[in-house]
């Protein structure tokens, strides 16, 4: 596939659920660590009224991350993102589940990530988008990369274009 700077367009305007890796993603990537060696991560204000703004136009979210750091569960609940999953190896399984319930075909899911355990996911969704940082392997089979840096607003600005390509907007 040739990648693109994302925008808004036909690719985009199908798109019921979408999907988002956290670390490198909704974060910077880096972990930090507090003097009792509990993980602190950094989630961007932007990337959250950019998923709540998606969610009001009928867009459904779901977090998905093999981490299982705290913070994630929370920052879902409190951004009331439809869907949560941590701790995931494999995760096409869980994506597929959800789209089945949603009863939406996989082509309706834009996923974006950022490193190789995604692959599998990105290339099974309809809108496969990166980061600039992603690494070659998923840089290779996505549609998409962000101008923005993963934990700086890049999910914002996926949400953004995903609004202004939705029919009637």
């Amino acid at each position: 596939m040739s990648l693109r700077t994302l925008v808004a367009g036909p690719e985009l305007a199908g798109i019921k659920l979408l999907c988002c890796d956290i670390d490198g993603v909704l974060t910077d990537g880096s972990l930090y660590y507090d003097a009792s060696g509990h993980a602190l991560v950094r989630f961007h204000v932007l990337d959250g009224t950019g998923l709540k703004l998606a969610m009001h136009h009928g867009i459904k979210t779901c977090f998905i991350s093999q981490s299982r750091t705290p913070i994630i569960i929370e920052r879902a609940r409190v951004l009331g993102i439809d869907y949560c999953r941590v701790g995931v190896e494999d995760k096409l399984t869980p994506v597929q589940a959800i789209a089945a319930e949603l009863g939406i075909g996989m082509h309706q899911v834009c996923h974006i990530a950022d490193d190789i355990n995604d692959l599998t996911l990105l290339k099974a969704v309809g809108v496969p988008v990166t980061v600039p940082a992603g690494v070659a392997a998923v840089k290779a089979v996505c549609i998409f990369v962000t101008a923005t840096p993963g934990g700086q607003g890049a999910v914002r600005e996926l949400c953004d274009a995903l609004i202004a390509s939705q029919p009637g907007s």
